[in-house]
């Protein structure tokens, strides 16, 4: 589980590809590192991926095809720089809200307005996940927690203050790419649970 406080920005130093399995180097620094064990769990843009070996090089993980094709991941390069978060443990503080590491959806980064203050973002994704994303509510975006602005039909808005753009790889990506999208979870099981109610009235 992870909280969608990003940690660090860590550049991937190296990509093994291989059919159906990619394989990550990623410079993770001494501290990022500490305690770091085989199989432990870690957001890379919000992806829950886990260790699969590490060395004086840098920390390596494997992502597998279904993970290439519904994330961002799959545009990759060396020297690309990705959001990271480890996985938060008993009795840490929960400064974001719960995240599982599975993406829901990509979006698209259709505009950017920046001020000296903060940024405003609007992206575009799939209709089918809109319901589940409205004002003042919660998603991970490349997985940092954030609040929702506005809304419309296909798109929504998030607005960056100056730390997060700092802390983030969000604001410094180039109109068009593309972004992880998580859902809140408590979200998704609230908006699915009426409408099976609602469903089940009208039969």
């Amino acid at each position: 589980m992870f909280t969608g406080i990003i940690q660090a920005k860590v550049e991937i130093t190296q990509i093994t590809k291989q059919p159906g399995l990619w394989r990550f180097a990623m410079a993770f620094n001494d501290e990022l590192r500490g305690a770091l064990t085989h199989g432990a769990s870690v957001a890379h843009n919000g992806v829950c991926l886990t260790v699969a070996a590490q060395d004086q090089s840098g920390v390596y993980f494997d992502v597998m095809q279904e993970t290439l094709s519904v994330t961002n991941l799959s545009t990759c390069v060396v020297g690309d720089v990705l959001n990271i978060e480890r996985a938060m443990r008993f009795g840490d503080e929960v400064g974001g809200h719960i995240l599982s590491g599975h993406v829901h959806c990509k979006a698209k980064l259709i505009e950017r307005e920046a001020t000296a203050e903060n940024s405003r973002l609007r992206f575009v994704c799939d209709h089918k996940w809109m319901k589940y994303i409205f004002p003042k509510g919660f998603a991970a975006i490349d997985g940092a927690s954030l609040t929702i602005g506005k809304t419309g039909e296909d798109w929504f808005e998030v607005y960056l203050i100056p730390e997060t753009r700092v802390l983030t790889t969000l604001d410094s990506k180039a109109v068009g790419s593309e972004y992880n999208i998580e859902i809140d979870s408590q979200t998704q099981a609230i908006v699915d649970t009426v409408e099976r109610v609602l469903a089940n009235k009208a039969s």
